[in-house]
């Protein structure tokens, strides 16, 4: 259609008049109910922004006639309504605009275009450790803690709030970014007074990949890496293919003793057999109606998992409520529920009209107890299988003693040999000492059990079950297992509330469950330290023990460098597992423990039933709860408020460890620079499959004696104030060394070794992978990374592109990307290449020895010819498919990068 498709129409509620985009001329030409909910949003969106540069009529009509059965690629511009971050990212991000600052005036430019252009908030949550715990002044301490060993950061993020118009900062112990989003930051419909009460969706992109979690909440939102974060608040949209939508739809209801975290853990599985990455998926159906909002909020978080860009829910009557219950202004509700009349958008599940792509189908009946694991959070097991799953796991791992561990020489404990005594299966455990209580640590023993992350802690009925099985088990006589690292983490200090209403609180407190903090820990790998003896009783044993954990990733080295496998469950098994204390167990069918009498006590004498719940959770969770919460939600305690702040448009960028002037712009001209090819490059590493985001940017703690480590102490920083590495992302030179160095990461051009080991090319010399890099850049040799498939599984982690950049990286080669790394790597200015469908390095012969060039590409090219040159001067060649998807993408890698794009246009 030529003509414009705009048409502003008016709303009244309560006596105020609002303007929003209608889709009544639209309707005139296409048939608009066969178009998803998710659809509906992104065609809004277009609307609104039909006369802008970058929305073209024709991507109206494509989006319009949504044909499923003729489908064809086309980029749409999607503009956000806000942006939100986490501070692990949203450091980094507020650290490359204050370089932007600096920068844009080097170009002739003005430091104060700088600016986002729409509400960013950042909440700070990823940085409580879990020091201390399982005793009553955890909270209080863990907190002391975290603001001593972050001040720096903290203090530039205040000065941040103040250089910066439009943005936000939630200071620590308040709750999870996605949980505060989700009980009070959203808006689901958005207000624009400045323009005469303009009326639109609320949509988001963070700099997290469970963004997805407010997807439950009916707002269209996903996670991006830090880069395009950056761009999308100084006003570039969020450019992409029109994506295929998928319907999932759930039939039936949840039967008794089922958790919301069982049934996204089959979602999880079934999702990810199926191939979603790349798509929205949309879940409808009668199976809806029975899901509470934070049932949904669980599923939606979990999108990453399943691969999904995002797993969204249409509005309903139950959103609505749920806006009710968390303190949202009636008269906002009410215009809310208007405003998707007005426009069609409002949910029936026995009125679902859309065309998907494809349709799935669940029935929440056939749904069982599950856990996760060992490293994968699609590798659902059903709990009656975890104990026969473990010991088969155990059986199938290489001897710690075979394989080269990064960071070996500290495996030597300082208390002396260790004292092994043979156990039932015939292995041998090691004995132990801690608290007063002796014990004999084993294989599979359970050291860490946390009820944390923000796609449980938002889920009041899976946490009133933990306290539920809680208080069950204490009346039983039952006591977590010694070797335990207990820890609670909630999502929102509501939730201290409701179970302190319900008095559950005494009883997780009992069991060890005391509050640590509210953030993320133990899910992003802020696990703290084991307890010495553990620790120690691991190393001289060369056990592989386990974690269970309330969170969505598990992947390699992500929880805890000394735990080697990792599961997934809902909160109430966390308990549980904490009581059993060791994966081998069978917990559906054997014993806990024993009563007061003697008696054998099994996990379904403690299970609450899901009656007792429900009472629970209608007389704990209350209004007036939220309300309180957030009504001071910005403000921050005294030592926040007592961070000293520099009033200052560009940042000074002091002498400091964690924040420092990254060198991504060093050099920068006003013209665009010409693509040249990548020439006689070396294979910095080569991978397997399922390399993630944790494997390439590890968050977790630095080893003493890698790279980072070495830095860091010839910084003079002591070893006991590291941190981590996600703590430290404002800071290139650590962050660069911390590149490929997790302690899992197995390198096939370094076979026999874990960690960040390669080998330098031609004569084989083993070394770290940054020394290897540093080398080469010497030499002035370009490197390349060969993987498998799904390279960059995982965390919308822009370190995971910005470090490779920055050890010389100038192309990926994998057979197949997750969503985020792949365009990350290209707003980094990294071409990433996938092998042909029946490729791989492996088929190929290739080793990671040869010689890679790669002649230059230009804009519209699909493929690209390859060429390898062997040890003996042998050429072979293959074609590779250049992964740059759109026309804008290949401008940003024209530009070296997103931000150089965004930086020329605005210095001009």
């Amino acid at each position: 259609m030529k003509d414009s498709m705009q048409l502003l129409k008016q709303l009244e509620s309560k006596g105020e008049t609002f303007r929003y985009y209608s889709f009544d001329r639209l309707a005139e030409h296409y048939d608009l109910s066969r178009l998803p909910f998710a659809a509906k949003i992104l065609l809004e969106n277009l609307l609104r922004y039909e006369n802008s540069e970058f929305v073209q009529p024709e991507d109206i009509d494509t989006l319009a006639r949504w044909d499923v059965d003729n489908w064809s690629e086309t980029e749409i511009a999607f503009v956000p309504s806000r942006v939100i971050l986490q501070d692990f990212t949203g450091v980094p991000s507020v650290v490359d605009l204050a370089a932007m600052r600096d920068a844009i005036e080097t170009l002739g430019g003005n430091a104060d275009v700088i600016n986002p252009l729409n509400p960013v908030e950042l909440v700070i949550d990823h940085s409580v450790m879990v020091d201390v715990f399982a005793e009553s002044g955890a909270l209080q301490k863990n907190t002391a803690i975290e603001i001593q060993r972050n001040r720096e950061r903290y203090q530039f993020l205040r000065w941040g709030q103040q250089a910066f118009d439009n943005f936000k900062v939630v200071p620590p112990g308040r709750g999870i970014v996605h949980q505060i989003n989700l009980e009070y930051l959203a808006r689901v419909v958005f207000v624009k007074e400045d323009e005469d009460n303009l009326l639109y969706p609320d949509t988001l992109v963070g700099t997290d990949s469970h963004t997805t979690m407010i997807n439950g909440l009916g707002v269209l939102g996903w996670g991006v890496g830090g880069i395009e974060a950056e761009a999308a608040m100084l006003g570039q949209p969020v450019t992409m293919l029109l994506p295929e939508i998928v319907g999932f739809e759930f039939t039936g209801k949840l039967p008794p003793g089922v958790t919301a975290t069982d049934l996204v853990l089959t979602v999880t599985e079934q999702l990810r057999a199926f191939g979603v990455v790349g798509k929205f998926v949309e879940f409808f159906g009668a199976g809806v109606d029975q899901l509470t909002l934070a049932d949904r909020a669980t599923i939606a978080n979990m999108a990453p998992e399943y691969g999904a860009t995002c797993g969204i829910f249409p509005i309903d009557q139950q959103t609505l409520d749920y806006l009710a219950l968390t303190g949202r202004s009636p008269d906002r509700i009410e215009l809310i529920k208007a405003y998707l009349k007005k426009m069609d958008m409002w949910a029936s599940a026995s009125n679902n009209q859309a065309c998907y792509h494809a349709t799935l189908q669940l029935d929440l009946g056939s749904i069982v107890p599950s856990i996760a694991g060992p490293k994968r959070p699609q590798d659902r097991i059903a709990l009656e299988q975890a104990g026969v799953s473990f010991r088969q796991w155990l059986d199938s791992q290489i001897p710690v003693s075979q394989i080269e561990v990064q960071g070996k020489d500290e495996l030597e404990s300082e208390g002396g040999p260790a004292v092994e005594v043979p156990v039932a299966d015939g292995n041998k455990g090691v004995a132990c000492r801690y608290r007063d209580k002796d014990f004999i640590l084993e294989a599979g023993a359970v050291v860490i059990a946390a009820i944390t992350s923000c796609t449980n802690t938002s889920n009041p009925s899976v946490l009133i079950a933990a306290g539920l099985l809680a208080r069950n088990a204490r009346r039983k006589g039952l006591q977590v297992k010694p070797w335990v690292k207990t820890s609670f983490a909630p999502g929102s200090q509501v939730v201290t509330d409701y179970l302190i209403k319900s008095g559950l609180n005494v009883d997780l407190d009992a069991l060890g469950f005391q509050l640590v903090g509210y953030g993320c820990t133990t899910c992003i790998g802020n696990s703290g330290p084991l307890p010495q003896p553990v620790s120690e009783a691991i190393q001289q044993g060369r056990l592989k023990v386990c974690s269970v954990l309330s969170g969505n990733r598990n992947f390699d080295g992500r929880i805890h460098p000394e735990v080697q496998a990792n599961y997934l469950a809902s909160p109430p098994l966390v308990v549980a597992y904490a009581l059993a204390g060791n994966m081998k167990a069978d917990i559906a069918s054997e014993s806990l423990g024993e009563d007061a009498d003697g008696n054998a006590v099994y996990l379904k004498d403690i299970w609450p039933d899901n009656q007792e719940i429900q009472q629970v959770m209608a007389s704990a969770v209350q209004s007036d709860m939220f309300v309180s919460r957030y009504a001071d939600v910005y403000s921050g305690d005294a030592d926040w408020q007592g961070l000293e702040v520099v009033q200052s448009q560009k940042y000074n960028w002091p002498d400091s460890t964690y924040v420092k002037q990254p060198p991504f712009f060093d050099g920068i001209t006003a013209e665009v620079p010409t693509i040249t090819g990548i020439d006689n490059a070396r294979c910095l590493l080569k991978l397997g499959d399922s390399v993630t985001t944790d494997h390439i940017s590890p968050a977790g703690s630095i080893a003493p004696n890698s790279p980072a480590g070495d830095y860091l102490q010839q910084a003079g920083v002591a070893i006991k104030d590291f941190n981590s590495y996600g703590s430290r992302r404002g800071n290139h030179e650590v962050m660069m060394r911390g590149t490929f160095a997790n302690v899992r990461l197995r390198n096939l051009l370094a076979p026999g070794t874990e960690g960040c080991w390669t080998r330098l090319m031609p004569n084989g010399e083993s070394m770290t992978v940054f020394d290897a890099a540093m080398q080469y850049q010497q030499q002035g040799t370009p490197c390349i990374v060969l993987a498998g498939k799904e390279y960059g599984t995982g965390s919308s982690r822009d370190w995971a592109a910005k470090g490779p950049a920055l050890l010389g990286v100038k192309a990926v080669i994998a057979q197949s990307y997750e969503r985020i790394h792949r365009s990350n790597l290209v707003g980094m200015g990294i071409l990433p290449l996938q092998f042909m469908p029946d490729d791989s390095a492996e088929s190929l012969n290739l080793t990671g020895e040869e010689q890679f060039s790669i002649p230059a590409v230009s804009a519209g090219q699909k493929t690209v010819k390859v060429i390898a040159t062997d040890k003996a001067g042998k050429q072979h060649s293959f074609e590779a498919k250049i992964r740059i998807d759109t026309p804008n993408e290949f401008s940003y890698y024209q530009h070296g990068g997103i931000l150089h794009y965004v930086l020329r246009n605005l210095a001009k």
